[in-house]
């Protein structure tokens, strides 16, 4: 809708009040807060009686889990309502004159929660040839019970095959701070960023960014566009990415940054420092490990540089546990703890772009959250083969948003297929590109805002290629399934959903829906499967019709 920004924006700006006395305190504790809280409500009551009511302050301030901590029933399956959900801020509070009426309070929109942990955190153990389960019992000095029941496996027999991953225990006692560093609408690419000018940003900073190109997929981009992409592609908020810049290179403000921050322009941990889009990919692709990982399971487990581990504390926001995780990777105890402070990225943050709630967008995802109606993205009569379940949607630190189809008349290797993948939904080409279209559901043209689907390892028409802004319509020519786009190893379509630009897991809890066909889960990336009523289609590497072959009825 037209209006429907220019609303959140009013509400994020009149909810600010209550929000920074909340992150003021350094206490976790909830009465605490809510005793500053009430505080600042009665002072606003009284300003005109009385003085002193000053303004509130906020707080500065690898890899473990990756399966879901418990598999809810998946629902059977339902028409989705097709009905938009209205994203709106959580808290209006006034912050006009005591003399002004109070208008009538806004009714609160629930934010999807945060699941709670199912038991301990846990690291995994990938099975070596000729291990067994006593062996990695004794090895990890855990329970023998404790790693079936962890595992959901049939019993101590239960066979395990080399190059499976088992839930490990961990028994950790340091946690991170509990102070929130940035809304999850600044750290994945919100609605937050509708509006904000990449390249005029940059180029008004004049910085080493300003003049940077690099040769990407085959084409020169600029420091901007680079950025641009990297944001595209893994969702992540592209302000958070220029402080990181910022923070360890000095490129948005520094003309001539030295050698080393040139050659290690996001952290001395970084493999890939001397490529500004490798570099940045790796960063954002840790950011969603951390973001998604403590979605996923309610806990995340931080591994810093010198190799300690540590956990987070309960009540973390998801984009705060993305943020530490990048810094965390190039830190040791001391000086992660001195990253996550006032002075550490937060001041160059607030140096380039002010007051990091400022941007804050809640929910971002509602908790009432539905699918809209999609249908299996490819013709009409025509069947694909499931060979993969969830699975990352971007590389491997994002949500489990993506499963892969593959095309019936090109089976194990990469020719282009000849069977067009289609719209799931009407919608508008906002990404389409060789190997990558995504389509905005909502039309109005941002992929920051609203469903939208991605599309990958697709090549365009030749003939007819979508474009971005075309609208199309369900059952509409996207492009073609090949091994374009990525690593593959046979040509398929990689499908995904995200949801004000947060990746949408595809098991839970907003399950995909295609035609009926809702995905099931398992605790095992790529594994699972499509059931639509009784019938049921298993995720498979193979081409067996009666396994795994959806047919678009």
């Amino acid at each position: 809708m037209p209006g429907s920004h220019a609303l959140i924006r009013l509400g994020q700006r009149a909810s600010q009040v209550l929000r920074k006395v909340w992150f003021a305190s350094p206490s976790p504790h909830p009465d605490e807060r809510l005793s500053v809280s009430l505080k600042l409500i009665a002072c606003t009551v009284l300003v005109l009686f009385t003085a002193g009511c000053g303004p509130a302050v906020i707080s500065d301030s690898a890899q473990f889990s990756q399966a879901p901590a418990t598999i809810a029933p998946t629902p059977s399956p339902t028409t989705p309502s097709s009905e938009p959900v209205v994203m709106v801020s959580t808290q209006i509070v006034s912050t006009a004159s005591a003399s002004v009426p109070v208008s009538e309070p806004v009714a609160v929109i629930e934010a999807m929660p945060i699941p709670t942990p199912a038991g301990p955190p846990f690291s995994y153990h990938v099975i070596e040839e000729g291990e067994n389960l006593s062996y990695i019992s004794w090895l990890y000095d855990t329970p023998l019970e404790e790693l079936v029941a962890l595992n959901q496996l049939a019993g101590p027999d239960a066979i395990i095959q080399t190059g499976q991953s088992l839930r490990i225990p961990l028994r950790l006692e340091d946690t991170s701070p509990r102070h929130m560093l940035l809304p999850d609408s600044e750290v994945v690419y919100s609605p937050a960023y509708v509006g904000f000018n990449l390249q005029e940003f940059i180029e008004s900073k004049g910085g080493y960014l300003v003049g940077y190109t690099e040769y990407v997929d085959g084409q020169i981009l600029t420091g901007a566009e680079i950025v641009e992409r990297v944001a595209q592609q893994f969702s992540v908020g592209p302000r958070l990415l220029l402080a990181l810049l910022e923070h360890y290179g000095g490129w948005v403000t520094n003309p001539y940054p030295t050698a080393e921050a040139i050659n290690r322009m996001l952290g001395p941990q970084n493999p890939r420092g001397s490529s500004l889009y490798l570099a940045l990919g790796w960063t954002a692709n840790r950011i969603n490990a951390g973001y998604y990982g403590y979605k996923r399971d309610g806990f995340w487990v931080f591994s810093l540089a010198d190799r300690q581990r540590v956990v987070t504390p309960e009540g973390l926001n998801a984009g705060t546990v993305g943020v530490q995780n990048i810094l965390a990777l190039h830190s040791n105890q001391e000086t992660w703890t001195k990253e996550l402070e006032p002075d550490g990225l937060l001041a160059d943050y607030r140096a380039l772009f002010g007051d990091p709630l400022a941007h804050s967008i809640e929910p971002l995802v509602p908790k009432s959250l539905v699918q809209p109606p999609l249908s299996l993205p490819w013709a009409k009569g025509k069947g694909f083969y499931i060979t993969s379940g969830p699975h990352p949607a971007y590389a491997d630190g994002s949500a489990w948003a993506a499963i892969d189809f593959g095309p019936p008349d090109v089976l194990g290797n990469c020719y282009y297929s000849a069977e067009p993948n289609t719209a799931a939904a009407d919608g508008v080409i906002v990404v389409a590109r060789h190997g990558a279209v995504e389509l905005d559901l909502d039309g109005d043209g941002n992929i920051q805002t609203g469903w939208v689907l991605q599309y990958l390892h697709v090549v365009l028409d030749a003939d007819r290629p979508v474009q971005v802004g075309q609208r199309v319509k369900a059952g509409d020519i996207i492009g073609y399934a090949s091994c374009e786009g990525g690593l593959a190893n046979s040509s398929h379509l990689h499908f995904s959903r995200r949801y004000n630009g947060e990746w949408m897991d595809a098991g839970s809890p907003v399950p995909m829906n295609l035609s009926g066909w809702v995905v099931q889960p398992t605790l095992a990336a790529y594994e699972g499967s499509l059931k639509n009523g009784s019938a049921v289609r298993e995720a498979c590497e193979c081409w067996e019709t009666e396994k795994n072959l959806i047919v678009n009825q």
